[in-house]
């Protein structure tokens, strides 16, 4: 078993409410001076940068995770991760069909740039990605696996998006292994109070900047032998169920 550290909670310069410098190579550049180990980007409702965010990384020897913060019809965040690049753009493809069609008004709500791994802008997103989409946690959840991801609710610890705010307590179902934290200082109280015992706790940023992504404090072990970064994903998945 290998201790990887980690940030699994990304925002790029897609993500209409992130920085603009916030482009796949930055964020790996950042990570690594961070001595992260192992990096998702997770833009909202989307998976449009994760091809460039894929090679960014492996030029720093990191290792990507593609995935997405997708909001569900009740305005949960839900962090979506997938063993392999073709899985989330597959899933991409899929989620399209359930979002909102709304024009970004850029001025008020920022850009969605999507970007090359040399921090090049290809394209724009011009629907806003912001909104909710029309799946209930259930069904969400239920999609996520059928693309071969695993999925947990997004900073728990949070009045906005958080599924405890928003719900009043964990549900039952789905039956999530695993729970985020936006800050660790969180988890003994949300375990007492909300009966989490027994699930997995994962601390990610949610960085919409680069001095926001985290520092390598947070870390989980992975079966990694014999080496590729493509089992070290795939175990990682694995784990979180």
């Amino acid at each position: 078993m290998t201790k990887y550290s980690y940030d699994l909670h990304i925002h790029s310069c897609l993500s209409p409410c992130a920085d603009d410098d916030m482009t796949p190579a930055n964020i790996a550049g950042m990570a690594a001076v961070s001595g992260l180990m192992l990096l998702a980007l997770t833009d909202h409702n989307t998976c449009k940068n994760c091809p460039a965010f894929f090679k960014a990384c492996k030029a720093y020897g990191i290792v990507p995770i593609a995935g997405m913060e997708l909001t569900t019809s009740e305005e949960i965040h839900m962090v979506c991760l997938f063993p392999t690049l073709e899985d989330a753009m597959n899933f991409d493809s899929e989620i399209d069909k359930h979002r909102m069609k709304v024009k970004n008004k850029k001025e008020i709500f920022g850009n969605q740039l999507i970007m090359d791994s040399e921090d090049n802008v290809i394209g724009e997103e011009e629907n806003l990605l912001i909104f909710a989409t029309d799946l209930a946690i259930d069904d969400a959840y239920a999609l996520v696996k059928k693309f071969g991801g695993a999925a947990y609710p997004a900073h728990i610890d949070r009045e906005s998006n958080g599924i405890i705010a928003i719900l009043g307590n964990m549900p039952t179902e789905p039956e999530f292994r695993f729970v985020e934290y936006n800050d660790a200082e969180n988890e003994a109280e949300y375990t007492e109070k909300y009966g989490l015992h027994g699930k997995g706790k994962l601390v990610c940023s949610d960085a919409h900047n680069l001095w926001s992504i985290n520092e390598a404090v947070n870390f989980i072990e992975i079966d990694d032998e014999p080496y590729s970064s493509d089992r070290v994903r795939r175990q990682f998945i694995g784990m979180l169920g």
